[in-house]
């Protein structure tokens, strides 16, 4: 069966770092658009960002607005892993962390904007809370 499983979550004071983990398993994980997601307690679950077959071909959600340079989605087939890097943490961040795997072109998963649908592999989540 096809597995995304997410580690590297926990509990950081305002203005710490993180770095969230996800392995693939039994997917084509090197040719897969695989992206971050997040839902915050009580709110929908949303986009964070997006990396198509290569390190240069990322996507943030919000044109990064949100972010503001402190995320980094990156990746190494070598591993099947997608990594998040998240620095300068704030409240605002406190969510289930989500990784996903789609098979949406390398075009569509970089230049399609926020919502480009066809993520149909999930993972459990990691738990990311910040507080002081």
């Amino acid at each position: 069966d096809e597995q995304l499983v997410e580690s590297g979550g926990g509990l950081v004071q305002p203005g710490g770092s993180l770095r969230l983990s996800c392995v693939g398993s039994n997917i084509t994980f090197s040719t897969s658009c695989m992206g971050w997601f997040r839902q915050p307690p009580g709110k929908e679950r949303e986009g964070v960002a997006r990396i198509g077959t290569s390190n240069s071909a990322t996507y943030y959600a919000g044109k990064g607005v949100f972010t503001k340079g402190r995320f980094t989605i990156s990746r190494d087939n070598d591993k099947n892993t997608i990594y998040l890097q998240m620095n300068n943490l704030n409240p605002e961040d406190t969510a289930m962390y989500y990784c996903a795997a789609s098979r949406v072109s390398g075009w569509r998963c970089v230049f399609g904007g926020d919502n480009i649908g066809g993520f149909g592999y999930w993972g459990q989540g990691t738990q990311v809370t910040v507080s002081s």
